[in-house]
């Protein structure tokens, strides 16, 4: 079997469609933004004073208000297009950023942060259209390389969230110009110039026509059997869905557990501030960038599922161990180790989502997908806020490496039927 040349190298970029390339080109970009704040907004809260319960109040509600948008980004891009939906959100993004700046009040920063999602770390996805974004790729690419395209997506959005944490790690220098959580407003700068730039990027891509466009007569004159055929499949599509939806859910609550408030955690359980923090993740995402391309050659040549469970259920025993380890050294190297393996596979779970379902219902399937994430996420966040409030610093490590197995398990029996599609 010969295998064409993977997007990651130079002719296999060339040969990418022009849409995939100007999504994955603004995801590098907009992963960038998020990447400086990934670290610093959370320590930007904590240098205004919030407490650990209120940081992870506000982490977990801008998780539940992502919701709405969830719901019917999804399915209106189905029908009506994907540009209008990530224009609008880059739009949102840079008068968002600009407004933190400009008018420094709490209402002002709880309700951009809210609504754009800061300090969640996205990897560079659209905020609550991700779903969108990712349907969209999936239309421009070919289903055999599909999980080395969304694989190479996802390296680039760690590649630019390390770039980006690297510009955080360097708010104490700025410190010394302007003290205090002044220092951390540059970031805020930052993100409205990348959201101009994306914005005027995929305002520039060509979407011939929205995916999932109201029938015509002719179709809907199909005959019988035809129709019914069609009904059969989006049962199995349907059924398919529920099942990645309660998966996904056991992962969200355990990632929610620990992701958000880990810049936190570190800070308080050994003291070290934004340039230890920021430098660590740095080279966390760089080397996750590429685990990713390794692991999307992975899936392309011996299957999704076998490349994710095995990174993931090694990657359970090193989120157990961080908790008991005595300096920031060694439990920044298990951090490091540990999203390698996890969000290494990233694209590759992407790719699986999209696989399930036909192109006219992607947008719904990506919805359903961040859906079942990002709410459980929340609930984790905040039960994380609560108990490290409380002082239990190890407590919801352990917790979240009892989802994560879990997860792991359920992964690798239920969806393992799905791993061709429906």
């Amino acid at each position: 079997m010969t295998f064409a040349p993977p997007p990651f190298t130079p002719a296999g970029w060339r040969r990418l469609d022009a849409v995939a390339r100007g999504l994955m080109t603004a995801r590098f970009f907009r992963s960038v933004a998020q990447g400086a704040l990934v670290v610093d907004f959370v320590l930007y809260l904590k240098a205004l004073g919030w407490s650990a319960a209120a940081i992870g109040l506000l982490l977990g509600a801008t998780g539940a208000v992502s919701v709405v948008l969830l719901l019917g980004s999804g399915v209106l891009s189905d029908r009506y297009g994907r540009r209008p939906f990530l224009v609008g959100y880059q739009v949102a993004t840079a008068i968002g950023s600009l407004a933190v700046v400009v008018f420094p009040h709490s209402w002002v920063l709880v309700l951009a942060a809210v609504l754009l999602g800061y300090g969640r770390g996205a990897n560079g996805a659209a905020g609550p259209f991700g779903p969108v974004e990712q349907a969209w790729l999936a239309s421009s690419v070919a289903p055999v390389s599909r999980s080395q395209a969304f694989s190479l997506n996802a390296a680039l959005g760690f590649l630019g969230m390390g770039i980006g944490t690297s510009i955080g790690a360097g708010v104490p220098l700025v410190e010394r110009v302007l003290p205090g959580p002044n220092a951390y407003e540059p970031l805020f700068v930052l993100n409205f110039v990348i959201a101009v730039v994306t914005t005027w990027m995929i305002a520039r891509l060509r979407e011939e026509r929205a995916a999932g466009a109201p029938e015509t007569e002719a179709a809907a004159a199909r005959a019988p059997t035809e129709r019914s055929e069609d009904a059969t499949l989006q049962r199995r599509e349907n059924v398919a869905l529920v099942l990645l939806s309660t998966v996904n859910a056991v992962n969200a609550i355990g990632i929610g557990l620990i992701g958000p408030l880990l810049p936190y955690w570190f800070a308080v359980r050994y003291g070290v501030g934004a340039g230890a923090i920021g430098a660590v993740y740095t080279v966390t995402f760089l080397l996750t960038a590429v685990s990713s391309l390794v692991t999307g050659e992975v899936g392309a040549r011996m299957g999704i599922v076998r490349s994710i469970v095995g990174p993931r259920t090694l990657g359970v025993a090193t989120l157990f161990a961080m908790p008991l380890m005595p300096a920031y050294a060694w439990a920044a190297g298990l951090y490091a180790f540990r999203s390698v393996l996890n969000r290494g596979t990233a694209g590759t779970r992407q790719a699986f989502s999209m696989g399930l379902v036909r192109d006219r219902r992607r947008g719904l399937a990506g919805s359903l997908n961040a859906l079942s994430f990002r709410l459980p996420s929340a609930v984790g966040a905040a039960v994380a806020g609560w108990l490290m409030g409380l002082g239990q610093l190890a407590l919801p490590f352990f917790l979240a490496a009892g989802f994560q197995l879990a997860y792991v398990v359920l992964f690798a029996t239920v969806l393992r039927r799905y791993e061709d599609g429906t």
